[in-house]
């Protein structure tokens, strides 16, 4: 039975892969674990040559090949915010990982890898630590509710088109409503009026002739500009003139008696 480890670190499944995480209270400040594989030489052509994803470059020169199995720090896995720190000494071409916070058990150890490391690694990719996560799913989030926003505004003035539409047709049924009733109405008092006898064909006939006859029921009508003896107008007479035109005549007789 293997001894229980008393290293505050285990490897385990990560959302990236592999990682390390927390077995025991880390403190702030405290040495996590050694980065630490074959130093490199960037002089020399062999070790210049050699390319992989563990490569922690000290300075311009050296270069520590953390790719070896016993390197159990390569699989702290990047962050962008970290909860640990690379702590490098080019002179003693060492490198440590310490905590710049309090790490609680079961929580990934990660560090920063750096702009070169992101760029030409991450960036293509994408990185998956958990503050780009956490960001990408507000974007999602974001681009999700301005989707909503726009369906939502979209059938608001799909709504606010039907309803107009509906006004329009509305206002035009009342009108023709209006326009038959009023017709209605109208042909009701054509037809009162034609039972009496007063209208035509909707035109008012006031004594006129209909086929030669007289529709007012007196028989034929007389001829226009005719007027009976009866009908002209006497004579006006004085009364003085009468008197004069009297006593012109008794003189005559007078006259003629002599």
């Amino acid at each position: 039975m293997p001894a229980p480890s008393n290293k505050p670190y285990r490897v385990g499944r990560s959302r990236t892969g592999l990682g390390l995480f927390a077995t025991k209270p880390i403190k702030k400040g405290a040495k996590i674990i050694r980065y630490f594989g074959p130093l490199l030489d960037s002089r020399k052509k062999k070790d210049d040559a050699i390319e992989n994803k563990y490569l922690f470059e000290l300075n311009g020169r050296w270069t520590i090949d953390g790719s070896v199995r016993k390197n159990i720090a390569r699989y702290i896995n990047h962050a962008c915010k970290p909860n640990a720190e690379s702590d490098v000494s080019p002179r003693k071409r060492k490198v440590v990982i310490r905590a710049i916070k309090k790490i609680e058990p079961g929580e990934e150890i990660n560090y920063d890898y750096g702009t070169d490391y992101f760029k030409a690694y991450l960036k293509p990719i994408g990185c998956k630590c958990a503050a780009c996560e956490k960001k990408r799913k507000k974007k999602r989030a974001e681009a999700r509710a301005e989707r909503l926003r726009l369906k939502a505004k979209e059938k608001k003035k799909e709504e606010k088109k039907a309803l107009k539409k509906a006004e329009k047709l509305a206002a035009k049924n009342l009108a023709a409503k209006k326009l038959a009733a009023k017709n209605k109405k109208l042909a009701a008092k054509n037809k009162a009026a034609k039972a009496n006898g007063k209208l035509l064909n909707g035109k008012a006939l006031n004594g006129t002739h209909l086929n030669g006859k007289h529709l007012s029921g007196l028989g034929r009508p007389k001829a226009a500009g005719k007027r009976s003896a009866a009908a002209k107008p006497k004579a006006f007479m004085d009364p003085s003139m009468n008197a004069v035109t009297s006593a012109t005549a008794a003189r005559s007789d007078q006259q003629a008696a002599a």
